[in-house]
């Protein structure tokens, strides 16, 4: 399966942007998707995961309350809404996948098989 990250852009302090990732290739509804995000000089890290059936997610502390993560099956597209957007928020968002189909939520990227090519969101102060 191919990932497609896309809608990283430009936005100021308090901002929202809408991130999407889009399967293609053996795609299927029975796979659990994850959003990282990697700044310069820092480790790629956790920010959001969803299971196959979008009834399951889960959210890194510094996001939660502010980032959405839902997911289309039809569309075999993953979002990511990020609201009240902050300076610490700028880095290379990368959309992972893995087959699942229990209510699980994956943090650790290892466990991840496929990867988007990132798409960078960069906040200004």
């Amino acid at each position: 399966v191919q990932l497609q990250a896309s809608g990283g852009g430009l936005v100021q302090n308090g901002g929202s942007l809408r991130l999407s990732c889009a399967a293609s290739g053996r795609t299927s509804s029975s796979y659990a998707l994850g959003w990282f995000r990697q700044a310069p000089g820092k480790e790629r890290e956790f920010v959001a995961g969803i299971d196959w059936s979008g009834g399951t997610t889960s959210y890194a502390d510094p996001v939660k309350g502010r980032f959405t993560i839902s997911r289309d099956n039809a569309k075999n597209t993953v979002y990511l809404q990020m609201n009240s957007l902050k300076p610490e928020d700028t880095a290379v968002y990368y959309c992972a996948g893995r087959y699942s189909k229990v209510s699980s939520v994956y943090r650790s990227r290892n466990y991840y098989a496929y990867w988007g090519q990132g798409t960078l969101v960069t906040v200004s102060s």
